[in-house]
């Protein structure tokens, strides 16, 4: 797995305006149809919300950060090119030519995202074990965790909930190992 060509970055997409978030569900649609889940790891749209006062009323609406634009983190290759390129909605990659050129992790940082180093995450624990939730709404649970999502960075763990087990998602920075 050390070779450049399997490292994934951070590349964007320009789409026609207004179909961000359709370009988006056609990529996920894509990769799940054809298993490239390891290869498209995220297909983001950043938002961000304003409050807007007309008349004097104030509404939360919810913007994109980058009208256009789609950031899509993929390991890049002639598949995952082409089934992006090909997708309803995308105009093409962002850089010199038709190569498109990855974001450098202060492109990504200044644009908020956090630069996922998935393969570098260390947990001290694994499915089966059992975990105690140290923080958030879960705070003091004992879960035994069902799986492990390096990506969002969260276990799921089973809770009892109204006499019934549910499965929860929490972060790894929640859980400690008992």
């Amino acid at each position: 797995m050390g070779d450049n060509m399997s490292k994934a970055n951070w590349y964007v997409v320009h789409t026609y305006s207004g179909y961000e978030n359709k370009v988006k569900a056609n990529i996920e649609k894509t990769i799940e149809n054809r298993k490239l889940q390891d290869q498209i790891l995220e297909v983001s749209v950043p938002l961000h919300e304003e409050v807007e006062i007309k008349n004097g009323v104030s509404r939360t609406v919810t913007k994109k950060d980058f009208p256009g634009y789609v950031l899509i983190h993929m390991v890049m290759n002639d598949d995952t090119w082409y089934v992006v390129r090909n997708t309803r909605g995308v105009t093409g990659f962002v850089g010199p030519g038709s190569k498109p050129i990855p974001l450098s992790d202060e492109e990504v940082a200044k644009m908020g995202i956090e630069a996922q180093k998935s393969e570098n995450i260390v947990v001290d624990f694994e499915v089966g074990d059992t975990v105690e939730v140290i923080s958030g709404v879960w705070e003091d649970t004992t879960g035994v965790i069902k799986a492990i999502n390096t990506n969002k960075q969260s276990v799921t763990i089973n809770v009892d909930m109204f006499g019934r087990e549910t499965p929860v998602e929490i972060s790894f920075t929640d859980v400690r190992k008992l």
